[in-house]
Formats: C-alpha cells, structure tokens, sequence
C-alpha cells in the first residue's frame, strides 16, 4: 500500500481535489507535500502539473507494487487472456498478463494492426474514432481481463468491450489505476453490466 500513494503524481488535479485509495481519504492542495498528517510515505515528493502514469512506472517499488495489487485481485479468477486498450494499457496489461501467465492482447486505433481485424466504431465529444483487433485473438467463449490506466467517461473501455464480444468474448472484469468518478464513466460501463475495479479515485471539489 506504500506506493500506491504514487498514484498521487499521475495526473494533475483542481485544488482541493479528494484521492480516494484504498488506504483512505486524502484532502490535497494542487501542489502536494507528504506530511505526517497524512496517509502516505514519500519523499520529497510533489504533484506536478502535466505528471501521467510514466511518473508511476518509472518507480521500480511504484510499478511493482500497483502491478502485484491487481494480480492478486484475479491471481484465483478465472481469466483465458488480457486485453489492453492503447497506449498505457499495453504496459499494464502486458506485466498483468505476465504475472497471470496469461496471453495479452492489443486493441489498437484504426490502421494499427498488421493482420486481419475486427473493429469497433464509437461516439466522440466531436465526431466518431474507430478501434481494432486482430480476429484471430480472441476466441468465442474466452474470458477476458480489460486493462487501462485511467478510467474518465468511460467511452474507450465501452468500445474496448463491444469489440471483444463481438468476437465472442466475455468481460470479467475491466481493471483500471485510476477512476475519475465525477466523470461519470464507472456509473456508465456498471449500467451496462460490467464489472469495474480501479485502485484510486480522484475527485474534485
């Protein structure tokens, strides 16, 4: 649970923004110094604005550990491959299905892909975008673990799930570090009969 409070460093926040984890709630300033008031053992540590999840995996101990907490979640699940959604979702998932030893497959956008593909079309703020994967991938009936870094509206991960069952998968779970709930995406994807786990939360004020 130490480096967990790495999270901290992914992304930048409005003042005043509440990090739920699963070590608790935290009340932070947009630039945030560890003190003993609070749950997390860092040093020398602030939150940056621009920080993304390369502050979070360039952190040995950091990346090892968000990477065991979500293994040890499905270490006894039922799971046949893991699917990534690009980009940060393929260095996730990819140590996740190392750990699992289980295959990993990439969704990708449109024209990414060397193979034959299945893709999936949805709905932007401005227009549509197209994501694919390869046909031969998934196979009717597998159980599949979907993995990204942020979970916003929501939106991508929904594609993300449409695509693998139109190939004949089924969605165990979609595994998240980071949810924005505010954004509405979990209210979203659970709705829709997924299963939604993240290790943090951030919310505004």
């Amino acid at each position: 649970m130490k480096y967990l409070a790495l999270l901290l460093l992914l992304i930048a926040l409005p003042a005043g923004a509440v990090v739920r984890t699963l070590s608790g709630d935290c009340s932070i300033p947009r630039r945030f110094t560890p003190s003993e008031n609070t749950p997390f053992d860092l040093d020398n540590c602030t939150l940056r604005d621009g920080d993304d999840i390369t502050t979070l995996l360039k952190d040995a101990e950091g990346f090892q550990s968000m990477i065991d907490q979500i293994v040890e979640r499905y270490r006894d699940v039922e799971i046949d491959v893991v699917v990534g959604l690009e980009a940060r979702g393929f260095i996730l998932g990819g140590a996740i299905a190392h750990q699992l030893k289980k295959g990993f497959i990439p969704v990708r956008k449109k024209g990414k892909l060397p193979g034959k593909t299945e893709s999936y079309e949805y709905a932007l703020e401005y227009g549509t975008d197209s994501i694919e994967v390869h046909v031969d991938s998934i196979n009717r009936g597998d159980r599949v673990l979907l993995v990204d870094d942020l979970l916003a509206t929501g939106g991508t991960a929904f594609a993300g799930a449409r695509l693998i069952e139109k190939l004949g998968g089924k969605i165990v779970e979609m595994a998240f570090i980071i949810d924005l709930p505010e954004v509405g995406g979990r209210k979203k994807l659970e709705e829709a009969g997924y299963g939604v786990f993240a290790l943090c939360e951030f919310e505004g004020e």
